[in-house]
């Protein structure tokens, strides 16, 4: 009977995660928040879904490193990519080093990386993991909150999102992907001269 059981059990965690799995695929394939136009192509060989038209959010607010307030309004001037992930999230941890990586490849007055962490540790488990695995070039910013997971409607992480110079959401990545590789490197160029002209 306990077998009986167990089975029924496994079976109904299966059902529920293929659920999950499907609310959160068609969630995902709707519209994008505010803009009921459908998405214009991607450029060719971009990892991003590109927006019709610039999308306009809340300005989110978060911590750095030393516990201090900051919001995207900090950022304002630059191309921002704005990475949300955690610590916990296997495919965040993959992905986080190639970012750095990124950082160092394009960071500068025009672009900065904002890997945004969600976890409930706050800074001192993201500070742990970039000494784990060698992340140097990012600054550490969290949200244990959630209020931007909630503002920005990441429906997963990672969830990447690509800003103009004004804060406004031009473009957005959901998994992980390699970011310091030619691909997203060039869709990352082309999509801000978009933005800049």
């Amino acid at each position: 009977m306990n077998r009986t059981l167990m089975s029924r059990l496994a079976l109904g965690v299966a059902l529920a995660a293929v659920l999950a799995l499907g609310v959160w695929s068609l969630t995902w394939r709707g519209a994008p928040p505010q803009s009921s136009a459908p998405p214009a192509p991607a450029p060719a060989g971009g990892l991003f879904r590109v927006h019709p038209a610039p999308l306009e959010f809340p300005n989110i607010v978060f911590e750095d490193g030393a516990g201090r307030p900051r919001s995207l309004a900090d950022f304002r001037g630059r191309h921002v990519l704005v990475n949300i992930w955690a610590t916990w999230c296997a495919p965040c941890r993959e992905e986080m080093p190639a970012l750095s990586r990124l950082q160092r490849k394009l960071g500068g007055p025009r672009f900065d990386v904002l890997a945004l962490s969600i976890d409930s540790g706050g800074a001192e488990a993201v500070k742990r993991f970039y000494q784990e695995v060698g992340v140097d070039a990012l600054e550490v910013y969290v949200d244990r909150s959630l209020q931007a997971t909630s503002a920005l409607r990441v429906v997963g992480v990672p969830t990447t999102l690509l800003l103009d110079r004004e804060g406004r959401e031009i473009a957005r990545h959901v998994g992980p992907a390699q970011w310091d590789g030619a691909q997203a490197v060039e869709s990352i160029r082309r999509l801000m001269a978009e933005a800049e002209r």
